[in-house]
């Protein structure tokens, strides 16, 4: 089986690897595209030398990738990589039509994260050459407040032929077989990636994920520090049932406010920070933020990612 948007990167599995923040890296984006996946960046909070590197890094390898811009906090960034050859960009939290015509004019493919019908609309309105429609399963900062299943049916009536790319609780097999059969081309993946050899977080965060189920992920908008007025998906902890059992409050109001949760690379990390423990964090880290979609069933281990993505792959196209 394969798609046109395949076809365009040369996959041989429709699997993207969703941009997870700080937890993506060369490494990991690398492995999945070995697996015949796509594999990305979070290039937002990145500075220029140091996100050129990385971008260099990986078009080196020849394997399929995008970069992640998130819109909340500016396009000045974008301009940094128009001349860096990289094969495609995914735009979330946002639409900017001045900077989807930079990037296609350096014959960047531009991927548009939405979160309703409307919003597809207008991405492909301003030049987006898919979109990726993520549902409220999503774990990390979720942008929709419409099941995957409803807000894919309901791009896809107004896609045409622009491709669609399903987002949101996808981490087994039956996910992306359910995904592809009602028209995605692809789907994008973030919690299982998370859950990977490669992945740069914290080993107590990937043993909570194994063990978690979908009743211990919640919607909220409790891990808020560095990223206001954004609800995100992540794991219940001590933290998280603290601040439920206090009624929610805001801050500087919350259990434990101020409190240093974790250190890393020289930096302390608040309680409420939205910023989930890297590998080498030092301190109460499974108070800290994990991030997690509701796809937690299909998580029974840690795998390297070119496996995850080769694994689910020959599983899907049995259900195909």
């Amino acid at each position: 089986m394969t798609t046109p948007f395949m076809d365009w990167f040369g996959l041989t599995a429709p699997i993207l690897q969703a941009p997870i923040g700080s937890a993506a890296t060369v490494a990991l984006a690398t492995a999945v595209g070995r697996g015949g996946g796509m594999g990305s960046l979070a290039i937002t909070w990145t500075e220029r030398d140091e996100g050129l590197a990385k971008a260099k890094a990986l078009k080196a390898t020849g394997l399929p990738f995008f970069l992640n811009f998130v819109l909340r906090f500016g396009t000045e960034r974008i301009g940094w990589y128009l001349d860096s050859g990289i094969p495609a960009v995914t735009l979330s939290w946002g639409i900017d039509q001045p900077s989807i015509a930079a990037l296609k004019n350096k014959g960047i493919r531009v991927g548009v994260q939405v979160g309703s019908a409307a919003g597809a609309q207008a991405a492909i309105a301003a030049g987006a050459d898919f979109v990726i429609a993520q549902g409220v399963e999503a774990g990390g900062h979720v942008q929709s407040s419409t099941a995957l299943s409803t807000l894919l049916a309901e791009t896809l009536q107004v896609a045409g032929s622009v491709p669609v790319i399903a987002a949101g609780g996808i981490a087994g097999a039956v996910d992306i077989a359910t995904a592809l059969k009602a028209g995605a081309q692809a789907v994008m993946m973030g919690t299982r990636f998370v859950a990977s050899t490669e992945s740069d977080v914290h080993s107590a965060y990937k043993a909570a994920l194994v063990a978690a189920g979908p009743e211990d992920q919640v919607y909220s908008n409790c891990f808020d520090l560095g990223w206001p007025y954004a609800m995100h998906g992540v794991l219940r902890n001590s933290t998280f049932r603290a601040w439920e059992v206090a009624g929610c409050p805001a801050a500087p109001h919350r259990p434990g406010e101020n409190e240093i949760v974790f250190r890393a690379a020289g930096q302390e990390y608040p309680r409420y920070s939205d910023s989930p423990p890297p590998s080498d964090a030092i301190g109460d880290v499974t108070e800290a933020c994990f991030y997690a979609g509701r796809g937690l069933a299909h998580i029974a281990s840690i795998k390297p990612a070119a496996r995850i993505v080769t694994d689910l792959w020959k599983e899907t196209q049995k259900l195909l």
